[in-house]
């Protein structure tokens, strides 16, 4: 059920100074490039803020065998972390890779940045690659924004995404344990996670989380489900004689804000309620009604 992902635009859209480094090593390097080195693998340590938390061991064996055949194309990025050692900034999976095809030293190109700027190239390398899992990249839009006190929309406009898609990804953070490892090991997509988190309260996000587990059911299909389990919660909520006046507009809200809204009261009185999910939430509901 796993569903790849791209970044959208280039490397070097979105930072122009870091495009060099993405490039084939063996093309004509050219004045004012960083210069490529071969630093010994003993001397290169995990980067602490990486985003990828989970390496695929088959997946790793293969990049290994291609390494042992080709080498390594393109150069690992890293900043100098005292005595000799270096740290990866970006590049983690081609090191271990490299590690298990036994090379004694990888091409590497020496980098210095600021804890902003560290946590965005490793970022954008491994959303770009398709390379995080839905948790792992929600994971670091959130411990981005704790580093930067960059707000959602900020926090998109500097990877290059739509901010829907950045708020929709932390929201997965909201989910229990249980759900969010299901979704690191594939069993569960951030489509299927979706559908789960449009139904209110843990007892019906539970049942519809085992129901797509139990059955194997699509994405498409778990959306109908969970739009059958909240339609019938709906139903029994729903007051004697609500005009369907007011259901319609709650579906006009819902499309407009992004957000659910219920009205209670009739076609004469009554007040609003608007879901949020975050501070940013709310700050993209302000500009939207302001």
């Amino acid at each position: 059920m796993a569903v790849k992902r791209g970044l959208g635009r280039g490397m070097s859209a979105l930072l122009p100074e870091e495009a060099n480094f993405l490039r084939d090593e063996k093309k004509d390097k050219r004045p004012g490039d960083a210069a490529i080195e071969l630093v010994p693998l003993e001397k290169i340590r995990a980067n602490p803020e990486q985003p990828r938390k989970d390496f695929n061991d088959g997946e790793l064996a293969e990049l290994a065998d291609s390494i042992r055949e080709h080498g390594i194309i393109q150069p690992v990025i890293v900043e100098e972390a005292g005595g000799g050692n270096f740290s990866i900034v970006a590049g983690e999976r081609r090191v271990r890779a490299a590690r298990i095809a036994g090379l004694a030293e990888v091409p590497v190109i020496t980098r210095k940045y600021s804890d902003e700027k560290r946590m965005v190239v490793a970022l954008i390398e491994n959303v770009q690659r398709s390379d995080l899992n839905p948790i792992e990249e929600a994971a670091a839009y959130k411990r981005l924004m704790e580093l930067t006190g960059l707000s959602q929309d900020e926090t998109a406009a500097r990877v290059g995404k739509n901010r829907s898609t950045v708020a929709n990804s932390l929201r997965l953070l909201k989910l229990p344990d249980e759900m969010q490892g299901s979704i690191r090991k594939g069993d569960l997509s951030a489509g299927h996670a979706r559908a789960v988190l449009s139904v209110s309260g843990m007892k019906n996000q539970d049942h519809l989380f085992r129901e797509i587990l139990k059955k194997n059911l699509s994405v498409r299909e778990a959306e109908k489900l969970a739009a059958m389990i909240s339609g019938e919660e709906k139903k029994s909520r729903k007051p004697p004689g609500r005009s369907p006046e007011l259901d319609a507009m709650e579906e006009k809200f819902l499309n407009r804000l992004g957000t659910k809204v219920k009205i209670k009261g009739d076609l004469s009185r009554g007040s609003i309620e608007i879901d949020y999910y975050s501070m940013e939430d709310l700050d993209r509901l302000y500009e939207l009604l302001g």
